[in-house]
Order: C-alpha cells, then sequence, then structure tokens
C-alpha cells in the first residue's frame, strides 16, 4: 500500500531542507519510486513547490502561535506545519478538518503524544484566530521580500539593478508555475506539422508567444508521447529558445557549444545546420555528456559529438583550431529559473555569484581564443543578476578589444524581445515577468 500524499511530500521536504537537494530531481525521483496514484502527483508537486515557495510567509504566519518560535521546533514538526499551513491559506480544494487530521496523523505516527496535541493545538488556533496579516511589516523591500517569500538580499539586489516595481513583479512571477514548452525539430517537421501531430495523440496545446520553434502544452503529458519519443519535440523553455536563435548557425559551420548540458542548445544550433557541419558539445561531468548524447540520439542529430571538458580549458584541447560560431552558456546562480528550481533562492548566498563570476570570466576568456575573425562569441546564462551578466561582458570586451558587441543580435531575435526595454545593441535581458517565460541574458560579440 502506498503512503499518503502529505506523508510522502513531508519526506521530500525534509530532504530538501536538510540536504540541500535539488526539489525537481527529488520530485521525479520519488514519483517514479514511491506507489502514488497518478492523481496524487499534481498533489505532491504543488504542496512540495508550494511549501518551498512561501517559506517565509508561512513562518510568518506560524510565529505568533508557537511559544519559543518557529526556529525552536524540531526540523519534521516545522516542515510539516509549513506544509500544513501552505494548504490551508493556498489549495481550496482540500477542507480545513481534513489538513488538520492529517498533520496530527502523521504528527502521531513520527513523534510522541505532545507534539501531536502541540500541532492540533497550534492549527486550530489559526483557524479560529486568522493568519496574522503583513500591514504591520515596514519598508517596501522588507513587505516585498515577506509577501513573496524571498531573501531580502535578493530583493534589495533586484531593486538596486532593475527599480521596485520590477524587482517586486520578479519576486511575485516566480510564485506562478511554469508552462510546459516544447521545441520543433525543424529536421524533422514545421510548427504546424508537429502542432497537429500533437493534437492527433490528445494533447491541447498552442503556438509558442515568443519563440517561433516553441509550442506549448496546455493538457496532456507530452513526454510520454510518441511524437516527443520519436524526435519531432524536445523539451525548453521559450527564452533559453533565443540563444540557440542568437548564435545564427548555418549549415556546414564549425561550432563549439561549451558547457552544453543536458543539450537543449546543442541540438536546437544542430537542427539550424540541417543537422550539415559540426557541433562540439562540452560539459565538466560524463553523467552529464551522456544527456547530451542521448538527447541527439532521440532527436536524431548526427553531427553533435560531445565529451567530458571542463570549459576553461578549451585552447588546451583544441590547440589552434577556429570556429565559426562559439557559445557559452554559462554556469550562473539561476535566479532566472526560481519559479522551476523554488530552492535556489534559499540556497544561494552573495559569495556564491561572486565566485561563480570568477568562472564565467575564466571561461568566456578560453572560449574567446577559438573564435575565428568575422566569427561570433555568444555569451548566455538563466540569470538576471547583472554582475554575472552585463559586467562579465563588459570585463571581457575591455580585456580584448579585437571583439565587440554584435549589432545584428536584434536581426535573430523576434520582434517582441527587439521591443523589450531591456534589449541594447547586442545584449538582450528578459525578466521572468517579460513574457511568462525564464528569466534569460544574452549577449552576442564578433570578432574583427
Amino acid at each position: 500500500m502506498s503512503k499518503p500524499v502529505r506523508e510522502v511530500a513531508l519526506e521530500v521536504l525534509l530532504q530538501i531542507e536538510k540536504n540541500q537537494a535539488y526539489s525537481n530531481l527529488l520530485l521525479n525521483q520519488t514519483v517514479k519510486r514511491t506507489n502514488l496514484d497518478p492523481r496524487d502527483v499534481g498533489l505532491l508537486t504543488e504542496m512540495v513547490y508550494g511549501t518551498i515557495q512561501r517559506r517565509d510567509t508561512l513562518d510568518f504566519y506560524l510565529q505568533p502561535f508557537i511559544k519559543k518560535g518557529v526556529d525552536s521546533l524540531q526540523d519534521w514538526v516545522k516542515v510539516l506545519l509549513r506544509l500544513s499551513v501552505y494548504q490551508l491559506v493556498y489549495l481550496d480544494r482540500v477542507p480545513d478538518r481534513a489538513i488538520v487530521h492529517e498533520a496530527v496523523t502523521i504528527a502521531k505516527k513520527r513523534g510522541h503524544k505532545g507534539i501531536s496535541g502541540m500541532v492540533n493545538g497550534v492549527l486550530r488556533s489559526m483557524l479560529r484566530e486568522g493568519m496574522p496579516t503583513l500591514d504591520s511589516v515596514k519598508g517596501e523591500t522588507e513587505k516585498i521580500a515577506l509577501e513573496t517569500s524571498f531573501p531580502i538580499w535578493i530583493v534589495k539586489r533586484w531593486v538596486d539593478q532593475y527599480g521596485v516595481e520590477n524587482a517586486k513583479a520578479m519576486c511575485e512571477s516566480s510564485l506562478v508555475p511554469p508552462s510546459v514548452t516544447v521545441r520543433v525539430n525543424r529536421v524533422k517537421a514545421t510548427v504546424d506539422q508537429a502542432l497537429d501531430l500533437l493534437q492527433q495523440v490528445g494533447l491541447e496545446v498552442k503556438r509558442g508567444d515568443l519563440s517561433e520553434d516553441a509550442i506549448i502544452i496546455k493538457k496532456g503529458n507530452v513526454f510520454q508521447s510518441s511524437v516527443y519519443r520519436d524526435g519531432f519535440v524536445t523539451a525548453q523553455d521559450e527564452s533559453s529558445m533565443l540563444v540557440g536563435r542568437a548564435i545564427g548557425a548555418e549549415a556546414g559551420m564549425q561550432i563549439i557549444d561549451a558547457c552544453a548540458a543536458p543539450g537543449g542548445k546543442s541540438t536546437h544550433i544542430a537542427e539550424q545546420m540541417n543537422d550539415q557541419g559540426m557541433v562540439l558539445s562540452f560539459d565538466l561531468h560524463e553523467h552529464k555528456v551522456k544527456l547530451i548524447r542521448e538527447q541527439a540520439s532521440r532527436l536524431e542529430l548526427a553531427i553533435i559529438k560531445a565529451q567530458a571538458l571542463d570549459a576553461r580549458k578549451l585552447k588546451e584541447h583544441l590547440g589552434d583550431q577556429l570556429f565559426d560560431r562559439v557559445l557559452v552558456d554559462a554556469p550562473c546562480s539561476g535566479f532566472g529559473v526560481i519559479r522551476r528550481k523554488p530552492d535556489i533562492k534559499w540556497s544561494k548566498e552573495l559569495k556564491d555569484i561572486q565566485a561563480i563570476q570568477t568562472i564565467q570570466r575564466d571561461i568566456l576568456k578560453a572560449a574567446g581564443a577559438l573564435v575565428k575573425g568575422g566569427g561570433k562569441l555568444i555569451y548566455s546564462t538563466c540569470t538576471v543578476d547583472k554582475d554575472e551578466n552585463e559586467e562579465v561582458v563588459q570585463a571581457f570586451l575591455t580585456e580584448h578589444p579585437e571583439f565587440q558587441l554584435d549589432e545584428t543580435l536584434g536581426e535573430r531575435l523576434p520582434e517582441k524581445a527587439r521591443n523589450s526595454e531591456l534589449y541594447q545593441s547586442g545584449m538582450i535581458t528578459i525578466l521572468p515577468q517579460d513574457f511568462e517565460t525564464d528569466g534569460f541574458f544574452i549577449a552576442s560579440l564578433v570578432k574583427q
């Protein structure tokens, strides 16, 4: 007999809390491992992501009802209460009494009578007295942080970089579940043909809002469909698809993807080249390189050659070879994809940004040495932090006067993106709220 879904959710949340486990990977593993009713998988996902996303707000609601404060509680009790309050406040399809009853049952199972009595008392008091309001919170930044459950240092940083309005919208957008989007493999089908194929297997779909290669899955599981299995589509966010377009790949080119796993951008490049030419795809870890090969195989793309390599050692590995295009989709803080990986906002610190910036600069320097005259160097990240984006690019340009910003980038981006306020010649930042996509940064540099 399978465990109740709330008990499974508690176990997942505890692993994330204690071991800094990645929520998306852990959820996938848990769904495969447990014998959950398929109808409960959606509820499990919503409860786990929701509890992580709203962590600080939930603690604020709990604080007045716990004598010694939330931090005085054992980890599992604290997480169980957060999970229960999340359901009470944000889920309306489960009756309050059922949420309380389930929490007390779990508490009895895991602890002693005193703990289950305390859990029962706290939740019943909250229902009786109502949740505390956020009106008492002073300061605009503090209020945004608490309302949207974000570390205050991130909110302050975004306010400094983008202004209060954008910072607030960015925080709010991270609480909205992301769309499932797929990219059409243009070697095998047009977008219209792919839309037809997906509808034929019972999926509800529509064209993408931003990328010309995108299809949004409104209903149904695309990853269990024959259309996905047979390589007509692959998973990718719409803003991420713009990186492949920014490269301007053509059949016959020689291209490097320096930080390529799991292979979304490498395969997009190969599709644009009509599988003619060469794409060298590197990643630091062999197990991630395997993912690139699996992607290329499923999409039936033969020109991708993947291997494990530290991108900072590209020049040592490739010697004097020069390439038409080199893509650095750099490791980063990931602040553009918090709606997909909500634990990012709790696991990162300011020092992580400073450390990763050094790596980004080193990789860009190594990659730049392999670009032929007239060729392009594309730098992209899935973060919105300017220290990891504009600052890295400007530092590179200062040190390498043979490169300059590529004014033709806009010609390869959709009109919507070109017209956004954060597009400038050769660079674009996409905030998550702009097009309801992941946050992304793309810069195109051309070598003289």
